[in-house]
């Protein structure tokens, strides 16, 4: 479905919701964040394949998370993520610490429709001790041969923003493979993109091997620059600038309520 508005298409992401989104150099949906935090959405359980920057610490901060399940949240070369930093350390939220290779591994596993994938490279890891969800068998091929088998990761949603789609509801994601397995995996698909494409993608070869059919994604709504102030490869660069300046505002609580008066809530969603 092409929705006419933001909020429209946002309207699947409710309070309480298991929200999935990826890498910062994937497609963030950063105006849909924005819009989101206008909103007042409460209660999310946010699941990053397999990290996440500054929209995990916007949310956090936002007070829009009650927990998250994340092999890291970082800004990068401008440093820690100060807002989830906080949240650690004070307890307000609830944290599943993960590894790259399991979060893929766990959503791979939703997307096949299996309850579970495993995973050697964990063993002896210390995270294993404190993911009792996580389970280690004996491999049943083999002797004394163990394995680590995790529970799939199925969000109710997932979001991200990308390039393009066709008036079909085709995404056109291009070389980041992982979109096509959260889309896969969870329950409904929102996507934000730059443009709409009058052609059917699945038509034209050098298009459809970068394609997710329309039949995984609920909405898509046309956000131009969705991706600011992260960057969309290919189409534009991240605002170091920007991203500088809320890593400075960010770094306190009084600083951080002034970034979401000028950036967040003084914007209407579109």
């Amino acid at each position: 479905m092409i929705a006419r508005t933001l909020d429209e298409a946002l309207a699947p992401i409710t309070d309480g919701c298991v929200l999935a989104v990826p890498r910062e150099t994937s497609g963030v949906a950063m105006a849909a964040t924005r819009a989101l935090i206008r909103r007042s959405v409460r209660r999310l359980t946010l699941i990053t394949l397999p990290t996440s920057s500054l929209q995990a610490d916007l949310l956090i901060g936002a007070g829009c998370v009650e927990a998250i399940e994340t092999s890291a949240v970082s800004l990068g070369e401008f440093g820690p993520a100060p807002r989830f930093a906080a949240a650690v350390m004070t307890g307000a939220i609830r944290i599943k610490d993960s590894t790259c290779p399991a979060l893929h591994a766990a959503f791979q596993a939703a997307e096949k429709g299996v309850p579970f994938m495993p995973l050697r490279g964990l063993i002896g890891s210390d995270v294993l001790a404190h993911r009792p969800d996580w389970k280690v068998i004996d491999n049943p091929f083999g002797n004394d041969d163990p394995i680590v088998l995790l529970p799939a990761l199925k969000p109710d949603v997932t979001l991200f923003h990308a390039p393009m789609a066709d008036r079909e509801g085709n995404v056109w994601i291009g070389r980041d493979r992982e979109l096509a397995t959260m889309a896969h995996g969870a329950a409904r698909t929102v996507v934000t993109v730059e443009k709409l494409h009058d052609g059917n993608f699945f038509d034209d070869p050098l298009l459809a091997p970068g394609a997710l059919g329309g039949f995984y994604v609920e909405a898509v709504v046309l956000a131009p620059q969705g991706a600011w102030p992260l960057a969309l490869a290919d189409h534009y660069p991240a605002d170091a600038a920007h991203l500088a300046e809320y890593a400075r505002l960010a770094a306190t609580t009084e600083g951080f309520a002034a970034y979401l008066d000028r950036y967040v809530h003084a914007q209407r969603a579109a």
